[in-house]
């Protein structure tokens, strides 16, 4: 281990495996380490037993749930955007080839007390039962006018500037009413909170075109995907991405001890009495904590079902999210739902999360408006963790720390951290323009 490395990675979740798998391909020396003895730090997946253990503190389950094996239960699910930076940056890095994809079967919002379909073309806004019938031919209009949107084109503009004109002035424009406003923002473009309506208005179209576009990418009823067998499958897939490029990984080293020199430089990682010397570390907040602040609470179910979410047409693979104003919430709430027909469970048997921003000491309570849609549960797990984000310089120290994983269902915020870490690190942008076809996913 006595070597010299370019960069050494602490941890193996989602964000720091992607790293190290970016800066393998672009050539950089990389040692990467856990001091567990599995991968996937808190974004880990679990095998029904492991996960009995974690939260019942007993070895074994119930036979009853089925094999142990059979179960791949991720700690930190999200979907994927078929078309979005996530998938991107997997193609980039040639790493699609150990994966297998498989599309999501349904995107919903739950708005007025029901859950429904989140509408996002014209033709499904005339459709939809979200919205009056005048209501659907202004939204129709809305959504024709994003689909015709293009930055580069002046003439589909319509005369309006939307690095200058907020997303509220942009939405009066065609009179949409607030609940419109609501499942645009949270559910198609993903905002986790209400403040792009008072921002340039660009930001919310282009991610309403992603929508769009990656749900007609896949021709389903959904813009998601996810690998099959979980999300598990990643962290695995870097590693050996890593290996081709003559990267290291070290499992179960102890300790990880980031070492300093005096002007406060990191210059190394002690492990079991050796050190590997290194110009910098990129790591989650765990491996440094006097170099981050707790930034708030994520409350979460985990429940194991037989049936999937009632009102979801039957979806095996599901993502609901409740906006914050539906429940007088400061946060939305997330439910998120996948099953055998992922390969993370057994036949016939369905994984759900409910998760949000913990507001409360009580997350049974907190979580109750979400719960409430999943029906029946065979058993059912609570947790709460804390987020912590860095608050070092990383141009003084050359520490670069991610930040913990929010309570989303979907990668947009995860990969965004990422790619603003990529930057720091390297001082570049991470070119995204790819062949998107190289992340097909399976047919039936």
């Amino acid at each position: 281990m006595d070597e010299e490395y370019e960069v050494i990675v602490l941890g193996t979740g989602l964000k720091e495996c992607i790293l190290s798998g970016l800066l393998s391909v672009d050539g950089v020396k990389v040692l990467h380490m856990d001091r567990n003895d599995y991968y996937g730090g808190e974004s880990t997946s679990l095998n029904l037993n492991q996960l009995w253990k974690k939260f019942r503190g007993e070895d074994k389950a119930p036979e009853h749930l089925g094999a142990s094996r059979d179960y791949n239960v991720d700690m930190m699910p999200k979907f994927m955007m078929g078309n979005g930076k996530l998938v991107r940056t997997l193609i980039h890095t040639d790493v699609t080839k150990y994966l297998s994809f498989k599309a999501v079967d349904g995107s919903y919002v739950f708005v007025k007390g029901k859950v429904q379909k989140v509408p996002v073309t014209p033709m499904e806004a005339l459709k939809s039962p979200l919205m009056g019938i005048f209501e659907k031919r202004r939204a129709g209009k809305f959504f024709s006018y994003v689909q015709d949107y293009d930055e580069k084109d002046p003439k589909t503009h319509n005369g309006m500037d939307l690095t200058r004109l907020t997303t509220k002035e942009l939405i009066a424009k065609f009179g949409l009413d607030d609940n419109t406003v609501d499942f645009i923002g949270h559910a198609v473009a993903l905002h986790t909170n209400d403040q792009h309506l008072n921002q340039p208005a660009l930001d919310t179209v282009m991610r309403m075109k992603l929508y769009a576009e990656s749900l007609a990418r896949f021709q389903g009823t959904s813009p998601y995907i996810y690998p099959l067998y979980g999300l598990g499958e990643l962290p695995q897939a870097f590693a050996r991405l890593s290996a081709v490029y003559g990267g290291t990984y070290m499992l179960n080293k102890p300790e990880c001890k980031v070492e300093f020199d005096e002007e406060g430089k990191v210059i190394g990682v002690t492990s079991e009495g050796e050190t590997a010397r290194c110009k910098k570390i990129v790591c989650d907040p765990s491996y440094l904590p006097n170099k981050v602040r707790k930034i708030g609470r994520v409350a979460r179910a985990i429940a194991i079902m037989s049936h999937p979410i009632p009102n979801t047409n039957d979806s095996h693979s599901v993502q609901v999210i409740i906006p914050q104003k539906q429940l007088a919430r400061k946060s939305d709430m997330y439910v998120f739902c996948c099953s055998y027909s992922h390969n993370v469970a057994p036949k016939g048997k369905f994984i759900a999360f409910v998760s949000t921003d913990a507001e409360t000491d009580n997350p049974q309570t907190e979580l109750k408006a979400g719960i409430d849609l999943l029906g029946p549960v065979d058993e059912i797990f609570f947790d709460v963790y804390d987020r912590y984000e860095p608050v070092n310089e990383p141009a003084l120290d050359n520490c670069f720390i991610s930040t913990s994983y929010d309570a989303t269902t979907h990668f947009e915020t995860t990969v965004a951290d990422v790619l603003n870490m990529y930057t720091l690190i390297t001082g570049k942008q991470l070119d995204l323009s790819v062949d998107l076809s190289a992340a097909n996913t399976e047919e039936e």
